[in-house]
């Protein structure tokens, strides 16, 4: 598999983690120095983001990654995609698309997110 490859199949587990509330999971696919910057402009470190996203703030059904582009350099990498969302809106399931870009790094053998932004809405 080549490092591209690992890098999208990171990226699938960690929408699996959001869909899943899966705090574990989520949590070791992101760097210790994490930091997301949302579609309202709202800056999160990991705990936060964490925390947003597997503790009923933001509740998932799914994400799924379209015209995902990944550029490895060394150690450090960058995935553009269309990230097509489905969360909970109130009592509701609504879909989102936006664009989103991740820099994710391997240590340990391992490719960890460090930082991300999505957004603005593509609907």
């Amino acid at each position: 598999m080549s490092a591209a490859d690992e890098v999208l199949a990171a990226a699938r587990v960690r929408a699996g983690a959001l869909a899943a509330a899966d705090a574990e999971v989520l949590t070791e696919l992101l760097h210790p120095d994490f930091t997301w910057i949302s579609h309202t402009g709202a800056r999160l470190d990991r705990a936060a983001y964490v925390e947003r996203n597997t503790g009923g703030t933001t509740v998932w059904r799914s994400q799924t990654l379209t015209d995902a582009r990944v550029t490895v350099v060394g150690e450090a990498a960058v995935l553009t995609a269309v990230a097509e969302d489905v969360v909970r809106v109130g009592a509701d399931w609504a879909s989102f698309r936006m664009p989103m870009t991740a820099v994710w790094v391997r240590e340990d053998r391992r490719w960890r997110c460090l930082a991300g932004h999505a957004g603005p809405r593509l609907d």
